[in-house]
């Protein structure tokens, strides 16, 4: 029964005129119904390289530029890459997922490590079910031993999970990110690829995919978490071999580590239609920005 009420609550939760996302989400069909959600603020985490691919450090609020549906915004907070963040952990624990989760422990062990002092981080599994087990906090200790308790079994519910651990996470203020990695196409879920895709892009939290094994397998899967990733400001990850789990978890942290938050007053809106945004610097063309691209208002 709490598992329908929370699944109920989050279906409600699923705001964004669903015809502005079903043409980037193949596969997938459009609904008549119209949601509305209510932003007051817009958070923008925003991963800024040069044209070598090197992250660019030490930039300041007033060297950005947001532009909401074309039209220029005034940045309202903003923190350095130097302040911490939280990060929830979002991990397979299907059955499918035994010959891999020696390589999935070892990496996310690492990955744990690389975190620093003021940074938190939650760790979350998933089968038919998501169980959280370890809450937000900076215990890396206690956090690896949540990894090591972690037994595969039972069904794939990944977009229920990553709509719930988003949920989650968006209570939190200040930089945050998600890192789910799954080896599975989702049987067990009651929201669809869309409605996953729809949420996630709602919230704008980072979303860095790592799809394994049989996940590869489904092209409809592969290319939902694409989506997912690219509308968020995320980065989706292919592992084709166990030994390269440890890598991408690297590559993640390290890119996480690097991001500024900006926020801005969303402006009046007649409607829920979705609005697009832009982030530039000003005077410098030469640079890859990544950030999410969009949100419904509420």
């Amino acid at each position: 029964m709490k598992r329908d009420i929370r699944l109920v609550i989050l279906s409600a939760l699923v705001m964004p005129l669903i015809a502005g996302l079903s043409a980037s989400v193949p596969g997938t069909q459009q609904s008549a119904i119209v949601y509305k959600t209510e932003v007051r603020t817009v958070e923008i985490h925003a991963m800024v390289k040069d044209s070598h691919g090197r992250y660019i450090e030490g930039l300041q609020p007033g060297q950005f530029e947001i532009r909401d549906n074309g039209e220029l915004q005034q940045i309202s907070g903003f923190e350095p890459m130097s302040t911490a963040f939280d990060c929830a952990i979002l991990l397979d624990g299907t059955g499918s997922m035994e010959a891999a989760m020696p390589a999935l422990k070892r990496a996310v062990l690492e990955l744990i490590d690389a975190f620093r002092d003021q940074d938190r981080f939650a760790v979350y599994a998933f089968n038919t079910t998501l169980r959280m087990m370890q809450y937000y906090s900076r215990d890396k200790a206690a956090a690896k031993r949540a990894v090591l308790r972690l037994m595969p079994w039972g069904g794939t519910a990944l977009y229920d999970s990553l709509s719930e651990v988003a949920a989650d996470l968006a209570e939190l203020k200040g930089k945050k990110a998600i890192i789910v990695f799954t080896d599975g196409q989702d049987n067990s879920s009651y929201l669809n690829s869309m409605a996953a895709a729809i949420r996630a892009k709602t919230l704008g939290i980072p979303i860095y995919t790592v799809a394994q094994g049989r996940a590869l397998g489904s092209q409809q899967l592969v290319r939902t978490l694409k989506e997912i990733a690219r509308a968020t400001g995320g980065e989706a990850y292919e592992v084709r071999k166990t030994s390269q789990v440890g890598r991408v978890f690297s590559e993640i942290s390290e890119d996480i580590r690097h991001a500024y938050l900006l926020t801005y007053a969303a402006p009046p809106a007649d409607d829920g239609s979705w609005r697009t945004i832009q982030v530039t610097l000003k005077g410098m063309k030469s640079v890859r920005i990544r950030a999410r691209e969009g949100y419904s208002p509420r």
